[in-house]
């Protein structure tokens, strides 16, 4: 079963997600340019909310990190172990498990965000802690290899052209007990009971077994209508300045647009349920699907928000459960752009009929597996056109919605 969430929602000027020259994200959809705001700007924007909202005990959690060593350094240190000796053990456990840290042999941070269960770093540390002395003596032993590689490096001769013989690598050979081993790979492969992991997955090169197919998929946000964007000439004044000096002190312009968007997610109910444990977290599975709904509706991205306090929320969230088939992104209601010609017409109601309009087409079209669809909006909308149940409140949507995971039968 999949459960949609299809959102239209109006902000104020803003610059809530930027690309690499500082502006706005953009981009061309039914032959014009439309405002953008990422997948992964919303995605975490909704684990923000998860923690706002404290939407799932700590020990449920996930941290998505580089400063793994830095985090158990922490946790190993209050139990009173020495700083660097923390630091030498914690490399060499991860090291031997194939996770590569920082290209720089001093760099503390591991090469890739690693996404790992919160409860999982405090064992590891546990682990570092049981395992100290076992830990320290395969530390130096690789240090003493790199320093004998690197001698060995240092005292090559050069070849015919004058250069320097290729350096030998100066992998570390030492290994730790298979028991010690497996019990760490194991520990850091196992992401059950962890929402977020179950959600919006998890992808490691060097260890593709760990890897966890997203249950979750969030679409690009588009503008509903044609982009017009837009600059912000600012000035700054010093507050010592004196009053016979004239002036500002610092100027420059920012680029800012105001949007509605159209917003998009799925989430895979069954495929969620599996990446959680299997049948025995159905509950935790109908947790994380209406955590996941409740936080998608209320996420904001944090761009420039100090300075343009875009805080809206949606004006129409629709929430469609298909107990099989595919998902149906409704992104081409929006094909022909929205636009305002009388003074009392209103973008939001525009966008929101223009998706009532397309969904009812593409249901008559393609009927099947469709099991519910409910609606909350802030316009009076006619809904019986598109057989949408409305509702008053956006929590009577993500309620009834949710009413149906575990009853419907699970698609083939």
């Amino acid at each position: 079963m999949k459960i949609e969430c299809h959102i239209i929602q109006n902000f104020p000027p803003n610059c809530l997600n930027r690309d690499d020259t500082n502006s706005p994200k953009d981009c061309e959809f039914g032959g014009v340019r439309r405002a953008r705001i990422s997948s992964q700007c919303f995605k975490r924007a909704v684990r923000d909310a998860f923690a706002q909202h404290q939407s799932f005990s700590p020990k449920l959690r996930a941290v998505r990190t580089k400063r793994i060593v830095e985090h158990v350094v922490n946790l190993v240190t209050a139990k009173g172990r020495a700083p660097e000796d923390a630091k030498r053990g914690i490399v060499t456990l991860l090291t031997q498990v194939d996770l590569k840290l920082g290209k720089d042999r001093g760099d503390d941070k591991t090469a890739y965000l690693l996404f790992l269960p919160e409860r999982k770093i405090a064992h590891l540390a546990t682990i570092l802690d049981e395992n100290w002395d076992a830990l320290l003596s395969a530390a130096q032993q690789a240090h003493a290899t790199r320093q004998a590689a690197s001698a060995e490096d240092a005292a090559a001769e050069p070849n015919a052209k004058g250069k320097a013989k290729t350096k030998s690598k100066s992998k570390d050979t030492v290994e730790l007990p298979k028991e010690l081993k497996a019990s760490v790979e194991s520990l850091l492969k196992d992401s059950r009971e962890t929402p977020e992991i179950a959600l919006f997955g998890r992808m490691i090169a060097d260890c593709p077994d760990w890897n966890v197919e997203a249950a979750c998929q969030v679409a690009q946000a588009l503008s509903t209508h044609r982009l017009s964007m837009e600059f912000d000439f600012f000035t700054a004044v010093d507050d010592l300045k004196k009053d016979t000096e004239s002036g500002s002190d610092m100027m420059g312009t920012v680029q800012f647009n105001s949007a509605c968007f159209y917003r998009y997610a799925v989430v895979d109910c069954d495929g969620l349920q599996e990446n959680l444990g299997g049948s025995a977290q159905a509950d935790l599975c109908k947790a994380t699907v209406e955590a996941f709904l409740q936080a998608f509706v209320h996420a904001r991205p944090t761009g420039k928000q100090n300075s343009m306090a875009a805080h809206t929320l949606p004006s129409l969230v629709l929430v469609t459960v298909r107990r099989s088939g595919e998902p149906l992104s409704l992104a081409n209601a929006f094909v022909k752009p929205v636009t305002v010609h009388k003074a009392d017409e209103d973008l939001e109601k525009l966008s929101t009929v223009a998706m009532r309009d397309h969904f009812a087409k593409l249901s008559r079209m393609y009927p099947e597996g469709l099991s519910a669809v409910y609606a909350c909006s802030l316009d009076d909308v006619d809904w019986d056109s598109a057989a949408i149940t409305p509702l008053q409140t956006v929590a009577e949507v993500i309620k009834k919605a949710c009413g149906h995971i575990g009853t419907e039968s699970r698609a083939a």
